[in-house]
């Protein structure tokens, strides 16, 4: 429960101790898993000092146990090992200082271990941290590849060496960290992160050689899981060998079997580019001339063509057929015409036969009133009527005689 305190009524150091173990005393004895860092075994002394630390954050603890706890584990219990530790919380008052009292260890065995991954496993890939989708692609040819390995490692050195051969040009920004024990995890999360933060990386590689499975725990922690999987930059894991395969090949946006087949798919041959190269120009050049000889071919053949190499002979046929259409259609015009005249005299003939001026011609004559009507019947004129005679060449006046 909070304790109430002012400034003008604070509490004495001695007192604040005094509450911190009486609630850390009411906490009881718990389970605790973690690394041994630190082992201390004085000779004669009948109590050990252990230092346990969590491999994912950098937090430790001090465990004491009596010796006989110890020795029940000590030809499986070493620094760097993984333990399980039946402890309760002591809280030295005149020091103000936490530690654990163990009442049993056990380690944590290689079966169990793998168990564990296999369940981080399933969850972070639950989450889609392992999804195909969300794996980026490697750049053709990085300018810059960043590489986290052990110093001075013969992972280190097979990939710069692999890798220069290949493109000498190759650039490399290194992070030398721990890539096993209890420092690895948090080391390789804070090179990772430091060579994400920088623009001119175009690639990350995560190398380390070959080890047991309990030296290559870190490359399957939880915290550089996350890490990997939140970095813009794409990475490559090159853990171990081929047989081996930590959670961080999972994550990580390709998997190289080695240090050294790494530096062969981050970074291209430029013997073999040369050869790509080549082998283009040489296919480039055969369709050039391919197409030249084709193209060659088709004017040689438009060339070969009658329109072509005579080119006025089309227009001289056609000349001709316009000439000959022409005389034809004067022809047909002029019988038109010549059968119109014919058709024309015969019908004038016809009509100055049948007008009324070539019967007068022929002795006939009409006879018309005052009014201007012709006299067709005896019986419509009366005597001494004066009437006008209409003959061939002219017209006089005559009178009905009764």
């Amino acid at each position: 429960m909070a304790v109430n305190t002012t400034p003008e009524a604070p509490l004495p150091v001695g007192e604040v101790s005094r509450l911190i173990g009486g609630w850390i005393d009411r906490l009881g004895a718990v389970w605790v898993e973690g690394q041994i860092t630190q082992l201390s075994r004085r000779p004669g002394a009948g109590v050990v000092f252990l230092t346990l630390r969590d491999p994912s954050y950098d937090i430790s603890v001090g465990v004491t146990c009596y010796r006989q706890v110890f020795d029940a584990v000590a030809d499986v219990v070493s620094e760097g090992a993984r333990v399980v530790v039946l402890a309760k919380p002591e809280w030295y008052a005149p020091r103000g200082q936490l530690s654990l009292r163990a009442a049993e260890i056990r380690p944590v065995g290689v079966g169990e271990l793998l168990a564990r991954l296999e369940q981080l496993k399933k969850t972070l890939g639950r989450e889609g941290l392992f999804a195909p989708e969300r794996k980026k692609p490697l750049p053709f040819l990085p300018q810059l590849v960043g590489l986290v390995c052990g110093r001075a490692s013969a992972a280190e050195r097979d990939v710069l060496e692999n890798a220069r051969h290949r493109w000498p040009a190759v650039r490399f920004e290194v992070r030398n960290v721990a890539v096993q024990g209890v420092h690895a995890v948090p080391q390789v999360v804070q090179a990772v992160k430091e060579l994400d933060a920088l623009d001119d990386v175009d690639v990350i590689i995560v190398a380390r050689g070959g080890g047991s499975v309990e030296d290559l725990l870190p490359f399957s922690d939880e915290q550089l899981i996350r890490t990997v999987a939140q970095c813009r930059t794409p990475v490559v894991s090159a853990i171990g060998h081929e047989p081996d395969n930590p959670l961080l090949d999972h994550v990580a946006d390709l998997r190289a079997s080695t240090p050294t087949d790494a530096a062969k798919k981050v970074v291209p041959d430029v013997g073999e580019e040369y050869e790509r190269v080549r082998l283009l120009r040489d296919r480039a050049r055969r369709c050039v001339a391919a197409l030249v000889d084709r193209e060659e071919r088709g004017l040689a053949h438009a060339l070969a063509r009658p329109s072509i190499q005579d080119p006025h002979r089309m227009i001289d046929v056609r000349g001709d057929q316009v000439a000959d259409l022409l005389d034809r259609a004067r022809r047909c015009l002029r019988h038109q015409l010549d059968r119109a005249d014919s058709e024309l005299s015969h019908t004038h003939a016809r009509v100055v036969a049948l007008s009324p001026a070539a019967t007068l011609k022929r002795g006939y004559a009409v006879l018309q009133k005052a009014d201007g009507h012709a006299v067709r019947d005896p019986g419509e004129v009366t005597g001494g009527e004066a009437l006008r005679a209409r003959v061939s060449e002219g017209e006089f006046s005559v009178r009905v005689d009764t």
